[in-house]
């Protein structure tokens, strides 16, 4: 009875929005999830300009662990919060996602780690290097991944420091400490003003994905459209991701 009744007034109000005056009008509440670094960088900084758009709309945004268990992941779509912002694989084939960007992992390293231990020509060099990884294993829990000989392989390369933060690798990694396995979306700009440089350029793996996901395709609110199709067009601006 109650998804009857949630269907009918999601029916409602998309009638409504559809009978606007003067075009389409967004209304109501979004609750929005992301991964903490993703959030805080490519999200949050977005909000401001998509209300001032839809005035009627308000906003909220939870910002989830990076290594959010896909268990956990399934219950934020299904029970607490809607509408998530995914980076990577998604846990469960039964959700339905939305392609906003594509996204690819990179070995990076500051230049003065390079210029003291080398620079590795193959992915199995790295396990006589200083590897920056990861400790929580809900996050790259098969390893890094490079393409070798045409095939996507995983390895687990060796290191003293690990820590659960990404922002906390990121920094170690600037600060010269090793080399780190990590998103463009975090590193580009870095890349671009030589504070770090990619290794293992030629071995990367296909890029994955980031994501809007949702449990159903069916009765999208007009104000959850917009704010995929906002995404979509922010991070397919020429430049977006290296400022």
């Amino acid at each position: 009875f109650l998804e009857d009744c949630t269907r009918l007034l999601a029916d409602l109000a998309n009638a409504e929005a559809s009978v606007s005056a003067g075009g389409v009008k967004a209304s109501g509440h979004l609750r929005i999830t992301a991964p903490g670094g993703f959030g805080r960088r490519h999200v949050a900084p977005l909000v401001p300009a998509f209300l001032a758009q839809h005035p009627e709309v308000s906003l909220s945004l939870n910002l989830s662990a990076d290594d959010l268990a896909s268990a956990a992941f399934v219950d934020l779509v299904r029970e607490r919060y809607a509408w998530p912002v995914r980076v990577g694989d998604l846990p469960d084939s039964s959700l339905i996602s939305v392609r906003l960007a594509d996204n690819r992992r990179r070995c990076v390293a500051a230049p003065s780690y390079l210029a003291r231990a080398g620079v590795p020509q193959l992915p199995s060099d790295l396990m006589q290097h200083e590897c920056l990884t990861l400790s929580s294993e809900a996050s790259q829990s098969r390893g890094w991944a490079f393409q070798v000989d045409g095939e996507v392989q995983h390895l687990r390369p060796p290191g003293r420091l690990d820590c659960s933060d990404g922002q906390v690798l990121h920094a170690w990694c600037l600060a010269g400490l090793g080399l780190a396995w990590r998103s463009t979306w975090e590193v580009e700009s870095d890349l671009r003003a030589g504070h770090l440089q990619e290794v293992l350029e030629s071995h990367a793996a296909p890029p994955n994905g980031i994501y809007a996901v949702f449990p159903h395709a069916r009765h999208l609110p007009l104000r959850v459209r917009l704010w995929i199709d906002f995404l979509k067009h922010s991070y397919a601006e020429p430049g977006y991701w290296s400022t």
